[in-house]
């Protein structure tokens, strides 16, 4: 058991399943605030659980100190860009179709990585699963019938959302070749604390006073939406810091995101339903990953040879 809790595709898993999550938590907060300003004392919230998990104060902000500069630039790539392009793209469209495009992230991740790390290249294998996985998002996003009627896939928020992906492609590099001297879960909780904050300012200006009412519901999202923020980045930020990790053989398992973000939005939203053509764009995604695992079973094994 504690081997499974330390192994990295088991990490990789539970990061991807938080993260499919927060699509419905999001539909749900935007009913009652603002996208950005949502979105900031989110990322305040998670800053501050994980500053308090870390209970090491005096060498937190050591840290911080250290490497203010990096830090700086994660949380306004990772916190403030990649997540203003996030929340207003979701929500322009439904949560689902939101989930399937941010799942397209892994061939984005890999282009990136490509031209970034000498050993983490691009070969036929890693290409296929990637195409596949590019497919079933397609299917599964634009697929026949696949909205409710008067539903309309609104082009800027699809826009906004690849961009996402693209700045999450180059924030995972820069993570993967960051300080030694900045642990995981103080990076994840400082930029998620400034970027966090950052959003909230910037929120003020664009959007005012955001809070349009509050709700049990409301508390409920954005408690879980701060907890997995916090989970799933200090998980992911760990595992990109591995010896030998390769940044897009790891973003690949992202298409997980897709798929069980989906499933969660039409269990838990009513106006959202599967059909024929989601669960073939889910079979493709399957079939990605299935590829990649044996790819890296095989690579494993020549290895050793």
């Amino acid at each position: 058991m504690k081997n499974l809790f330390s192994n990295t595709v088991f990490l990789a898993i539970v990061a991807c399943l938080l993260w499919s999550s927060a699509f419905v938590g999001v539909k749900i907060g935007l009913k009652y605030h603002t996208p950005f300003q949502f979105a900031g004392i989110r990322f305040f919230i998670s800053g501050i659980m994980l500053y308090l998990y870390f209970n090491n104060f005096k060498n937190y902000w050591k840290q911080v100190v250290a490497n203010w500069e990096f830090i700086a630039l994660i949380s306004g790539l990772q916190t403030v860009i990649q997540y203003m392009l996030f929340y207003s793209g979701i929500n322009l469209l439904p949560a689902s179709v939101a989930a399937m495009i941010i799942g397209s992230s892994p061939l984005f991740i890999s282009v990136v990585s490509h031209f970034s790390f000498h050993n983490d290249k691009m070969d036929w294998l890693k290409t296929l699963s990637i195409i596949l996985g590019m497919a079933g998002v397609a299917v599964i996003s634009f697929g026949p019938g696949k909205l409710p009627p008067g539903v309309q896939i609104s082009l800027l928020g699809v826009s906004l959302l690849l961009l996402n992906n693209v700045v999450s492609g180059f924030a995972n590099v820069m993570i993967a070749k960051r300080p030694a001297g900045v642990s995981p879960v103080v990076l994840s909780s400082a930029s998620l604390f400034f970027g966090g904050f950052a959003l909230m300012v910037i929120s003020i200006p664009i959007e005012g006073y955001g809070l349009k009412m509050v709700s049990t519901e409301y508390f409920i999202a954005l408690g879980w939406l701060s907890f997995l923020s916090a989970a799933a980045f200090s998980i992911w930020f760990g595992l990109l810091q591995r010896p030998g990790i390769k940044v897009s053989i790891l973003n690949i398992w992202k298409f997980l995101i897709p798929v069980s973000g989906a499933i969660l939005s039409w269990l838990i939203l009513p106006e959202e339903t599967p059909n024929l053509v989601s669960l073939v764009g889910m079979l493709l995604i399957a079939s990605a990953l299935l590829i990649m695992n044996y790819s890296n079973r095989k690579k494993l094994k020549e290895n050793k040879a």
